[in-house]
């Protein structure tokens, strides 16, 4: 551990790993943390190629911030990453797994292909930075992990099926590992934001089974006006993205095992009472299994 690095430590300065830091909710993320004095590793792909750009910016913006290539849907890039980080800073406090595409559109449409590439991205990259970071927090005795997914991964909008059951995926899979990471001292939890003024929708991509869509021409025209309408609804001061930014903000900061499991924000579509409701009766599920132990996650010295 190098001096500077030792030096953050002693004054509760943290290293965050953020994935999908290219745009949207982490790269605003990674400059605010790194105002913070919070060392950043901004993890995004193509990061020498198409998003050049934006690793100049950043790591022009902060000394604290350093850019690493990281694409999400691969085994190899992940763990290239988390070593490099880990040989550079002997652990890692927080992570933050943000990267995420989005489809949109008739869900009968969206093909076996389209589903997967979603669920490679959405979940299985969650999976893959998890299993590569866990390890070291586990040693370390500490950590803490971030899932971010979407109210419509608590509550299905009508055209958004395969994003919301690759968020949903992302909800039960931290939800058992919140539970099994609790005694080692590692803490998982989960930020669902709702409609946000980010560039997602530019990661759209037209349902593969065009002869569908053609076959329902309302609901392409329903879909078609809701899309419209997205522009009026980010009008709205609860969809700004920096609310988002601000609940990772407060998260990082709170005292350590005592973060909430769920922290649903913005227009919320009632995710928020369904959550406060459902928690209890999650967490009875593990007192039934004579589990109670892994209700609280350790907090070591």
């Amino acid at each position: 551990m190098t001096r500077e690095t030792a030096t953050r430590k002693g004054n509760s300065m943290k290293t965050i790993v953020i994935t999908g830091s290219s745009s949207g909710f982490g790269k605003m993320s990674a400059k605010q943390f790194a105002d913070k004095g919070h060392k950043v590793y901004a993890a995004m792909r193509n990061a020498d190629d198409k998003n050049l750009k934006t690793k100049n910016e950043l790591q022009s913006y902060s000394e604290n911030i350093v850019v690493v290539e990281m694409d999400v849907c691969s085994d190899e890039s992940v763990n290239a990453a988390i070593a490099h980080i880990i040989e550079k800073e002997s652990a890692i406090d927080v992570l933050i797994n943000n990267a995420g595409i989005m489809h949109m559109g008739v869900t009968e449409a969206f093909s076996v292909e389209q589903a997967q590439q979603l669920m490679d991205t959405n979940f299985y990259g969650v999976i893959r930075s998890v299993q590569a970071t866990a390890p070291h927090m586990r040693k370390a005795g500490k950590g803490l992990i971030i899932n971010t997914t979407s109210v419509i991964g608590r509550v299905s909008w009508p055209f958004t099926g395969t994003y919301s059951a690759s968020k949903a995926a992302v909800e039960a899979y931290s939800q058992s590992l919140k539970y099994e990471l609790a005694p080692s001292g590692v803490e998982v939890i989960l930020v669902e934001p709702g409609p946000s003024g980010t560039n997602l929708a530019g990661s759209f991509t037209p349902e593969a089974h065009t002869q569908v869509v053609a076959e329902n021409p309302q609901l392409k025209e329903i879909i078609d006006n809701m899309i419209g309408s997205f522009d009026q609804v980010l009008q709205d001061p609860e969809t700004d993205p920096q609310n988002v930014v601000d609940a990772y903000l407060k998260l990082v900061d709170m005292e350590h095992g005592t973060r909430p499991t769920r922290t649903a924000i913005g227009l919320v579509n009632n995710v928020d009472k369904i959550n406060e409701f459902f928690q209890p009766l999650q967490d009875q599920v593990i007192s039934d299994f004579q589990l109670d132990f892994m209700l609280e996650t350790k907090v070591n010295g």
